[in-house]
């Protein structure tokens, strides 16, 4: 009884966006998923992103310095490259079976938690959606925050994070 009481009293929230793509490579999402974070109100708990595509990923990337990710992208074509022999599945194209192997090979969905109403990520840290198909695409991602709403939250007080800055609870900061 006492589980199903808390469990009820959990509040979830989702925000869906669209990622329009260029092609292949990685596409920050940080602010996004912050804003929807920061949107549900939520002060300690959990966000996951999931990208709803099999052809391509998410991944918690380097952000800092754009090399890495040309790195990432190198190697990954090396990894599974294009027009491979032994594919069957190419009825889309010859990008097509690698998209979905370099899928598998990442994720589609990240758990972050969430501290203060913030994602707990570290300094060099983005969220990056992981496009493998090299013709544009338009790529949804939903979000999903849940955990405890903090007393000053339900009172509308505002919160000082660890440096030193303020942020309401009702999405804004």
């Amino acid at each position: 009884m006492l589980a199903r009481r808390l469990l009820s009293a959990m509040p979830v929230h989702h925000h869906i966006f669209t990622v329009a793509t260029c092609g292949k490579g990685t596409y920050e999402i940080t602010d996004e998923v912050a804003r929807a974070v920061r949107a549900g109100d939520v002060e300690n708990g959990t966000a996951t992103v999931f990208v709803r595509h099999t052809s391509c990923s998410l991944v918690i990337f380097e952000n800092a310095d754009s090399s890495a990710r040309t790195d990432l992208h190198a190697y990954f074509d090396r990894l599974v490259p294009e027009s491979s022999p032994y594919f069957v599945h190419t009825l889309e194209g010859a990008d097509d079976m690698p998209s979905h192997l370099r899928m598998v090979l990442t994720r589609t969905s990240e758990v972050i938690p969430v501290i203060g109403t913030r994602l707990a990520l570290g300094p060099w840290q983005g969220i990056f959606l992981f496009e493998h198909r090299r013709a544009p695409h338009r790529r949804e991602i939903v979000v999903t925050v849940m955990g405890r709403i903090s007393e000053s939250c339900k009172k509308g007080w505002t919160t000082t994070f660890l440096d030193g800055k303020e942020g309401a609870c009702n999405g804004q900061s």
